[in-house]
């Protein structure tokens, strides 16, 4: 695409920014519900306005109503990240159904880290609840973002999880931004916004309708390495989620339950049809290549220093692009051309072997030089 805007904030008072941002919105509401339509229009015009004069909208939002989009964004602190910017979450744009305009409050550089789902029933067992949690937060003690859907039960048990555990989370939504669903996860939402971000492609104001929660599983597979089932019925959501998750590319876990049990039963069928059994939190962390509980990990002292022998080439490159120059990681995947999402869990790693480290202004540089003589 030959648009690439930059990251839209509501609060930004200059006329071409609003004018910018109302462009992305009326786009949105438009044709945010089809996406693959939305994307290939995109890509032909090059920018939200001509591909909303070149497509056929069923309907198109009103100056009033675009107002008070941008107004509800700006009450909650959200931002918005259009499909061609280069802040937008790679995992979902290389999707043939992209979400057109993605909605964020929060910290948005949790959308590009290293991440699991974590998904399941609303009404989980006491066993589903703890194991959902005990996940979460042991994926987060390792550096890894939890993402679900704010839901009732499994859900808002591994946002839990992993916030107790003072990592970060991410809950994307079946409705807009500026609301939460359900109105009990207030205070929970608040939390997520403040260690994490809260992300939806819905314009602000659209209310949680079910036609949107299976259209919203596609977004949480997507943003994740690899999506967990802990417990689901044979007809659910969350085996929605692991579908979209099997069609993307991205590996499915499920915990095992109970034969009788009726939150068993989707996990179950999944581990017939192939997916990984999770019976620890090691199991998915040695799938995505990331240290187990048992080595070593953020904080910990290691018993030796890395030898340059231990890193692969792109690792190495990773450590020598960096001794040569701090960068951002958009600057660093540019300059190495790695894809976003290897290159999270490379520096991941790196960091965790504390060979790299990040500073407040957002970029990385090496701590140790290999060979180096100091």
């Amino acid at each position: 695409m030959s648009f690439e805007p930059d990251l839209l904030d509501p609060a930004d008072p200059r006329p071409e920014s609003l004018r910018n941002l109302r462009d992305w919105l009326a786009f949105q509401w438009a044709m945010g519900l089809q996406p693959v339509s939305a994307a290939e229009l995109l890509r032909a015009t090059g920018s939200p306005l001509a591909a909303l004069e070149a497509g056929a909208p069923s309907r198109r939002a009103r100056p009033e109503e675009l107002d008070a989009a941008i107004a509800s964004l700006r009450e909650v602190r959200a931002k918005a990240i259009p499909l061609p910017s280069v802040h937008y979450p790679q995992r979902i744009a290389r999707l043939r159904d992209p979400a057109i305009l993605l909605c964020v409050r929060g910290d948005i550089a949790a959308l590009t880290a290293p991440s699991v789902s974590i998904v399941g029933s609303r009404a989980a067992t006491t066993y589903g609840l703890a194991v959902a949690r005990e996940l979460a937060a042991d994926l987060a003690r390792a550096g890894v973002v939890v993402v679900s859907g704010l839901a009732l039960g499994i859900d808002a048990a591994a946002h839990r999880g992993a916030l107790e555990a003072g990592g970060r989370t991410v809950a994307v939504l079946a409705c807009g931004a500026d609301k939460v669903y359900p109105a009990r996860h207030r205070q929970l939402a608040a939390e997520i916004v403040a260690n994490g971000a809260i992300v939806s492609e819905l314009p602000p104001g659209t209310a949680p309708l079910p036609q949107f929660f299976p259209l919203r599983n596609r977004l949480i597979s997507a943003l994740a390495s690899a999506v967990v089932i802990v417990e689901a019925r044979e007809r659910s959501g969350s085996l929605i989620t692991a579908g979209h998750a099997a069609n993307q590319g991205v590996d499915v876990f499920a915990v095992p339950g109970p034969i009788h049990a009726p939150t068993s039963a989707g996990p179950n069928r999944l581990l017939k049809e192939g997916a990984y059994l999770v019976s620890e939190v090691a199991d998915i962390l040695a799938e995505l290549g990331l240290p187990t509980p048992s080595e070593p990990v953020r904080g910990q002292p290691r018993s030796e220093e890395p030898r340059e022998a231990d890193l692969d080439s792109r690792s190495s490159a990773i450590l020598d692009s960096l001794e040569r120059e701090p960068a951002t990681a958009d600057e660093l995947g540019r300059r190495l051309d790695c894809a976003p999402e290897r290159l999270a869990l490379d520096l991941l790693q790196l960091e965790l072997a504390q060979l790299v480290v990040r500073a407040r202004d957002g970029r990385w540089q090496a701590r140790l030089r290999i060979g180096g003589g100091h």
